[in-house]
């Protein structure tokens, strides 16, 4: 699936997660996926490509802003405890708040 796919056929969602780690964590995540899948990413913005849909991060200083991008909800459902899980596993030593919102 390309991303222009998703993006016309798919079902989106965003949760923005407020930590001061955001660059920290977003290459984390990019170089972690790169391993096994195409990512692409620098300091401030990233996209993972997954066979279940895309995901595209940005960090500010105080904000990781995740978007998924997937073909039907099921898959948006698994994107979205994919990336969630291995986020709080990067992230042991902070409490995250990540509350996916229709996107």
């Amino acid at each position: 699936m390309t991303e222009e796919t998703a993006a016309a056929t798919g079902v989106n969602s965003l949760a923005h997660v407020e930590t001061a780690s955001a660059s920290r964590y977003l290459q984390q995540l990019c170089k972690h996926f790169q391993h096994k899948i195409p990512a692409t990413f620098d300091e401030h913005k990233g996209e993972v490509i997954f066979s279940i849909g895309v995901c595209r991060l940005e960090a500010d200083s105080n904000t990781l802003k995740m978007e998924l991008t997937s073909p039907d909800a099921d898959q948006l459902a698994q994107l979205q405890e994919v990336v969630a899980s291995h986020l709080v596993r990067f992230a042991f030593r902070e409490k995250l708040e990540i509350a996916w919102q229709p996107g």
